[in-house]
């Protein structure tokens, strides 16, 4: 009960600056007679989601895959290379620059590239381009993660003779564990995002991109603002769920890792 009061304390706040915002913008339309294609206001999109829900919840099934996928594939290959930079120096001083190229590459530029690659049909475009955006930040975080171990630690471990999966264990994996969280929740918002703004730019007309860009290019402002609504879920439930598996590993591990 205590607990369930704690957290209503810390939503309500959140809660009702929502709606004093909704509000607000609703007058200033209403009131300031703001066209349309300027500003529709939360009635009219509104209405365009619940009318829309059907189509809009399939565009958040398909985005929400493409970048789950790209989430996966990005981690999985931003962890596994900052973990082998960190064993091997040569590798540290080979990777290093292809992350920082990969940092500033532009999505716009990417994506018609990766379309012309994989055919205009194909969602492997939206996941790779996802995929790039989640590495950089999950490399970097997890990189510096594991750095913070201190030398000391390391050598008290050895005067201990703890072998070198021990050393992982107990040493290395808890003080980089919260880095590479912080990396995840990161590139959580980051796959939803850039696999919204791939689907600008070509590829099958089945997410939430490629539905905003068609309702804008008709001059439907309502409806697009409701598709971004769309996405904006998506993204909430993302950063969400990684929020809340750090939280999980973060309880199951104890105060190392806090």
């Amino acid at each position: 009960m205590r607990r369930s009061a704690v957290a209503l304390g810390r939503v309500a706040p959140a809660v009702l600056l929502a709606v004093a915002l909704l509000a607000a913008w609703q007058a200033v339309v209403v009131v300031g007679k703001v066209p349309a294609f300027l500003l529709p206001s939360p009635t009219a999109i509104g209405g365009e989601l619940v009318a829309l829900w059907p189509t809009i919840s399939g565009a958040i099934g398909v985005t929400g895959r493409n970048a789950l996928v790209g989430l996966v594939l990005g981690a999985v290959l931003g962890i596994g290379s900052a973990v082998l930079a960190g064993l091997v120096r040569a590798v540290d001083g080979l990777v290093a620059p292809v992350v920082a190229g990969l940092a500033v590459v532009p999505v716009v530029a990417l994506a018609p590239v990766l379309y012309t690659m994989f055919g205009a049909g194909s969602e492997l475009a939206r996941q790779l381009v996802a995929a790039v955006a989640v590495l950089v930040p999950v490399h970097v975080n997890t990189r510096r993660g594991l750095r913070q171990v201190r030398q000391v630690h390391r050598d008290l471990m050895r005067a201990y003779a703890a072998a070198p999966g021990q050393v992982t264990r107990t040493v290395t994996v808890p003080a980089a564990l919260p880095f590479v969280f912080t990396g995840l929740r990161l590139a959580s918002s980051l796959a939803v995002i850039s696999a919204i703004v791939a689907e600008y730019f070509g590829g099958p007309r089945s997410g939430i991109g490629s539905f905003i860009t068609t309702a804008a290019a008709g001059s439907n402002y309502a409806r697009a603002w409701a598709f971004v609504l769309g996405g904006v879920v998506v993204g909430l439930v993302f950063y969400g769920v990684a929020l809340a598996v750090e939280q999980l590993v973060r309880r199951r591990s104890g105060p190392a890792t806090a």
